[in-house]
């Protein structure tokens, strides 16, 4: 191997060069659909991660730590142990290239006058659940039974669950330093990372972690994370304050034996005094700290500590204050992540309350609809759009939501003959269509007026019938004498009765 070290290292920084210009050459393309972007991301972020290989292992042949790579370079001046001829040399290592070549002809070699369009359009495989939407939304559901089924969680709403699990401070202090509480918390940290690693593959997260660190380290030492206010508090301080006796409300010891043996002895457990004897020596004892500091009591009066139970004591202390720490740092950064996911929380809290008004058979539509939009999704007018539900297109050339496809009753259609048989799609544009000018020149050609009578009927002979019977009710069709009976004069004009009759009493005929 050693023998085409220098070919190796060249190889490395071609390939690494190469890769440069094609992450370029990748992201001066805007991707037209979300879709698009998030395949970009991780198409660049796998050149990413070639570039940092190969970089890594050019750092390993430089820092030559077998002094193989000077021993080559040494060579190529002609300086051999042996004392070989330089052309010699010269042709050893001619023969030894085109040997390493021979060996390795397909090895990826990247030249920017080259057409990338296969490397460019390569589709990374990314996994996301039916619920994810492809990156869309969380799918959260795990968490929440973990979250219902727990003591520190409460019975709640899916969509309630997703205003509450990124708020871990509200939950008692108490719940927090228990197994399941931290189990939950990992498992909650765990998903929110790959989620965030699959829909933002560029993104620094190891970075953005360490600045949630140092800033945890400082505020946890000062008592100001959310939750952890009192973490420099142990147990027994906690104790001692509930089980502490003022001992200004008693005056004498008979008074004092009144609290009890049990309260006692707890009150001596707390202030390091023995707490055996009777009643009256446990009062007794007590009673001489009223007048008299621990200080200066005699130590016949103190219980002999347990080494033993000391070391066990502190060691437990250490143990729960460790465990705490790092729960709060836990929580530290699932808060973090929920701020850099905001909009995808805001998001997936929409579309649950949305799915929680259909049915059945609407979410399926709604789910089938949701995928073909992901797959067909594009901006290019000479792609064909992809519309297996044959829902109507939208203002921006799209197939309109299946719910608003249902809410409007779109599947439902309406046949006019009036109108030459011409389909209405939904009752609105039924109605609609009685004032539009297709029913309105069918009406005059049927020498019938459009009126608001006539609304509703659609049929031919159903309009000529309408017609036909508001004639007869308004009298068109009655035989009106003084109008239509005729007269004819001397003269022979001819003249209905009404006229006739006006004429002749003015004395004119």
């Amino acid at each position: 191997m050693s023998s085409t070290l220098l070919e190796v290292t060249r190889a490395a920084h071609e390939e690494v060069e190469g890769l440069e210009r094609l992450v370029v050459k990748d992201l001066q393309n805007v991707p037209p659909t979300s879709k698009d972007r998030l395949l970009q991301q991780h198409r660049v972020r796998n050149l990413i991660e070639t570039i940092i290989s190969t970089s890594e292992k050019l750092v390993e042949i430089y820092e030559d730590k077998d002094n193989a790579r000077k021993d080559e370079i040494g060579a190529l001046g002609g300086q051999t142990a042996t004392g070989t001829n330089v052309f010699s040399a010269f042709y050893d290592r001619l023969k030894e290239t085109r040997e390493y070549h021979r060996k390795h002809p397909f090895g990826r070699f990247v030249d920017p006058n080259e057409d990338y369009e296969a490397l460019l359009k390569e589709e990374p495989v990314i996994e996301f659940s039916g619920e994810e939407a492809f990156g869309r939304y969380l799918d959260l559901h795990e968490m929440y039974n973990q979250y219902i089924n727990s003591k520190f969680g409460d019975v709640i709403e899916y969509s309630a669950y997703l205003d509450v699990f990124s708020q871990p401070g509200k939950i008692l202090h108490k719940l927090k330093l228990t197994r399941q509480y931290r189990e939950y918390m990992e498992n909650l940290l765990e998903y929110l990372i790959y989620f965030f690693q699959r829909t933002e593959p560029l993104e620094d997260l190891d970075r953005k972690f360490s600045e949630v660190v140092s800033d945890f380290e400082q505020r946890y030492a000062d008592g100001k994370v959310e939750g952890w206010e009192n973490h420099g508090q142990d147990n027994g301080d906690v104790l001692s304050q509930d089980t502490v006796i003022d001992l200004d409300y008693y005056s004498t010891v008979e008074e004092l034996m009144e609290v009890g043996p049990e309260k006692l002895k707890e009150a001596l457990g707390a202030s390091g005094l023995k707490t055996g004897g009777t009643l009256q020596q446990r009062a007794e004892r007590l009673f001489l700290t009223k007048h008299t500091p621990l200080e200066k009591l005699d130590k016949k009066h103190f219980a002999k500590p347990s080494r033993a139970g000391e070391q066990n004591g502190s060691a437990k202390s250490k143990l729960e204050s460790d465990s705490g720490k790092e729960i709060a740092l836990t929580e530290a950064k699932v808060k973090k992540l929920c701020s850099l996911l905001e909009e995808t929380i805001v998001r997936t809290k929409q579309n649950v309350e949305k799915k929680q008004a259909l049915t059945y058979e609407e979410m399926e539509a709604e789910r089938e609809e949701e995928e073909t939009r992901v797959e067909s999704e594009s901006d290019d007018d000479d792609q064909q759009i992809y519309n297996p539900l044959k829902l109507p297109m939208g203002w921006d050339g799209k197939p309109i939501p299946y719910w608003l496809y249902k809410l409007h009753g779109l599947g439902q259609e309406f046949k006019c003959e009036i109108c030459g048989n011409y389909s209405y799609w939904g009752r609105r544009a039924f109605e609609r269509h009685f004032k539009e000018w297709r029913h309105q020149h069918g009406m005059r050609c049927l020498g019938i007026p459009n009126t608001k009578n006539f609304n509703e009927i659609t049929s031919i002979e159903e309009a000529k019938e309408l017609w036909k019977r508001i004639q007869e009710r308004q009298g068109v069709n009655k035989w009106r004498p003084e109008l239509e009976e005729e007269y004819e004069d001397k003269e022979g004009n001819i003249y209905n009765k009404k006229t006739y009759t006006d004429l002749q009493r003015q004395g004119l005929i």
